[in-house]
């Protein structure tokens, strides 16, 4: 049994220390006439399961304020809705928003609602993307798919008329019936089209809509713009069809990305793009690395200097500690802010406090005149539920402050969020070293003490 726990731990040790390794780092030495030169990143998934394509990377990932990048901010004209309404088509746009800008290959974006006195906003932070104004025209876009044929009264206009100015009809198809649409290319001249993949309801509406127009156009709109307007040439059943065009290819995306995501349920309009520049961001990372050094060799000179061989040993489970946080930053993976950051150094401090609580308890047991082990067997249980309660306490308050329910009462900026989360993940890292790690360090370091 404890060959099996052994053999788990020193795979899960190196999974871990592979998970925080740094990125981009050069290695050139020579061993003889060997010459050895290679980049040390950490690892990256990037392999088929099942007929899926799964990739994925475990590198960090920075914020607006680290990486550098634009935040935006639409506002929504809420003023055709009633107010029962409106928190549920906000939250309904942000979801469309944050599924567009995910789609159009922007990186971990941060999508959130917020209220302004009586105008309600949505901020998007986009970091690291150079291609702003392509996403800003994406994510305003309402996106609303329909189909039209030529109206009842289509015989009395004058025959000089634009072939798409008498496609006034609805046809009850939307962009609600379409599944999924994608980017595919003419067999003929190889330019880029969007397919379409009705539900089944849309099926059955699509194949009733091109047996009532054989031989006549229906229009494709998007937002009351016409794409096409195909004459149909035979029945479609089975619920595929194509929309062609002039499109480029990343015309062809976008459209895709619109569809996809759905339908705004209400207009937003573009009223703040800032940019944010990453030399400041690399100032702060500078800056944020120190500090957090400088606190992790003060925590430990502290442990050392006030419970020696104790320290010692929590020093090292202290380490052990911030490689597995980080770990756990990458593989979420968590977007490292400004705040986030604050928030793990915090944790640091707050991780020694459950070492301390346990180290004065073993003392309090040794001055009783009791035996090493027992006195770190009742040192640890006695101290455990002080340690439960104080941690208990601040993940409450991470709960509240990163408000995942979205409650209007509480706060919900991302600054915020960011800071509780990785508070959060430190505390919850700081149990298990705490407790476990650091009970079987001191079981190692006094079992060989005696031999």
């Amino acid at each position: 049994m404890k060959i099996l726990q052994y053999t788990l731990v020193t795979l899960l040790s190196f999974v871990v220390i592979f998970l925080a390794l740094p990125e981009n780092v050069p290695v050139k030495f020579n061993v003889g006439t060997t010459k050895i030169n290679f980049v040390i990143n950490p690892p990256a998934i990037n392999t088929t399961f099942f007929g899926k394509e799964i990739r994925r990377d475990f590198k960090t990932k920075l914020g607006l304020d680290l990486q550098g990048g634009s935040s935006l901010t639409f506002e929504a004209d809420t003023s055709k809705l009633k107010s029962e309404d409106i928190a549920e088509a906000l939250n309904s746009v942000r979801d469309i928003v944050e599924r567009r800008v995910n789609m159009f290959g922007v990186s971990e974006p941060l999508v959130q609602t917020i209220k302004t006195g009586n105008k309600h906003r949505i901020t998007v932070d986009i970091p690291g993307t150079s291609n702003v104004s392509d996403a800003v025209s994406l994510i305003g876009q309402t996106a609303q798919l329909s189909f039209k044929e030529e109206g009842t009264d289509s015989a009395n206009v004058a025959t000089n008329t634009p072939l798409i100015m008498r496609l006034t009809q609805d046809t009850g198809l939307t962009g609600k019936d379409v599944k999924r649409a994608t980017v595919v290319f003419d067999q003929q001249g190889g330019r880029p089209q969007v397919q379409l993949r009705f539900n089944d309801v849309g099926a059955k509406l699509f194949e009733n809509v091109t047996r009532k127009n054989l031989g006549k156009p229906v229009g494709i709109f998007l937002d009351f713009y016409p794409i096409s307007a195909p004459i149909v040439q035979s029945v479609i059943s089975g619920g595929d069809a194509v929309i062609s065009g002039d499109f480029t290819l990343d015309q062809a995306k976008q459209l895709a990305i619109a569809i996809n995501s759905g339908a705004l349920p209400v207009p937003i309009r573009l009223v703040e793009q800032r940019t944010v520049g990453p030399s400041l961001g690399s100032i702060e990372i500078q800056k944020s690395i120190w500090a957090g050094v400088f606190g992790l060799l003060m925590v430990m000179f502290f442990m050392i200097m006030f419970y020696g061989r104790l320290g010692v040993i929590s020093s090292f489970a202290l380490i052990i500690y911030g490689i597995i946080s980080f770990a756990i930053f990458r593989v979420i993976p968590v977007v490292l802010t400004l705040s986030g950051i604050a928030g793990f150094l915090l944790s640091i401090g707050m991780a020694v406090d459950s070492n301390i609580l346990i180290f004065e308890r073993i003392k309090e047991e040794t001055r009783k005149g009791r035996d090493r082990d027992v006195a770190i067997r009742l040192g640890f249980g006695r101290a455990i539920d002080a340690i439960k309660d104080a941690n208990i306490t601040t993940l409450i308050v991470a709960f509240i402050l990163y408000n995942p329910l979205s409650w209007d009462f509480l706060p919900t900026f991302g600054l915020i969020r960011g800071f509780a989360l990785t508070l959060a993940i430190g505390v919850l890292t700081s149990l298990f070293t705490g407790i476990t790690i650091t009970r079987q360090l001191l079981r190692i370091f006094y079992r060989q003490k005696r031999n």
